[in-house]
């Protein structure tokens, strides 16, 4: 029938965009800890595919995978048990496995996901356990620092988030308090200055001024703002009815996360001290609206 072989295909395409060409998975929904992207304007996808590279090549390093090494010995010890014909069996049944895995890749479980926005300019990649965004991105980005290479064409800043809420003051207050515990616990620091940086993105219910004096409630009082130089930085991205909040140091000496600022910042004619790319943004009109929000933003909170 005409309807059933439609209801076949419809529920084929919900299956395939679980997951994208190459076999990476998609999450439907924005949650949990991850990196908020900015990226070129029509490379969304671009974007992702070499963050998936980026971040899987990091995660190796800094989360090895544990038995990796007992599990190879065991299987060479078992390929030394056994007769030749044995071998020669073991063999031709390897052959065709790796020509069927040659033909299709294999949907394994991934450390990174990526979450559906549908909004230019900006990609979502989910990060699963052990992964941490905020070790994740700092390193990166002091790569970056260091060699001048930024290992991506389309990624611009990258904003780690730790946890995200529904975008309504109570539950945003009740998540920057439990994130600011850890700091607030410090032996070693009794008060630090902070700064609060709020990015809004496809999101008119909640307006900055009340949303910046609810997280400034989460702050004990003996703890000033500082807005030139603060020691901490409550980085706060909202995206429709999406909160991601996540509290990191040296911002601005990583140059707020924007690896093509850093990598620009090594060209010949770049300014010290100047904002690189934002400035020159900022001359054809949007960038500088962009950075007098940002700065009343910063200066409600006092």
């Amino acid at each position: 029938m005409p309807g059933d072989n439609k209801r076949k295909s419809e529920c084929k395409d919900r299956a395939r965009r679980r997951y994208r060409y190459d076999g990476t998975p998609i999450q439907a929904t924005v949650s949990g800890p991850s990196v908020w992207v900015t990226c070129v304007r029509g490379k969304e996808k671009a974007a992702v595919g070499e963050l998936y590279d980026l971040f899987e090549h990091y995660a190796a390093e800094m989360y090895p995978p544990e038995g990796s090494t007992a599990s190879t010995s065991a299987v060479s010890n078992g390929n030394k048990d056994g007769s030749e014909d044995e071998d020669e069996d073991e063999d031709i049944e390897k052959q065709i496995a790796k020509e069927m895995s040659t033909m299709k890749r294999p949907r394994k479980e991934t450390r990174f996901a990526s979450c559906q926005t549908n909004t230019s300019c900006f990609v979502v990649i989910s990060c699963r356990p052990p992964v941490d965004p905020i070790q994740l991105v700092v390193k990166h980005v002091k790569n970056v620092l260091k060699t001048g290479v930024t290992q991506t064409k389309f990624a611009q800043r990258l904003t780690p988030i730790s946890a995200t809420c529904v975008t309504n003051l109570q539950e945003i207050k009740t998540l920057c308090t439990r994130l600011l515990e850890p700091h607030l616990a410090r032996a070693d620091v009794t008060k630090f200055s902070y700064k609060i940086e709020l990015r809004m993105r496809n999101h008119n219910s909640l307006s900055r001024p009340e949303i910046i004096e609810e997280l400034a409630q989460c702050v004990p009082p003996e703890h000033k703002v500082n807005l030139e130089d603060p020691e901490l930085f409550i980085l706060v991205e909202i995206w429709k009815s999406v909160c991601g909040i996540g509290i990191v140091t040296d911002y601005y000496k990583l140059q707020k996360f924007n690896v093509m600022e850093i990598a620009k910042s090594g060209e010949p004619g770049f300014k010290a001290g100047t904002s690189g790319r934002v400035q020159q943004s900022s001359k054809a009109g949007g960038g500088k609206a962009d950075e007098e929000k940002e700065q009343t933003v910063s200066e409600s909170v006092q």
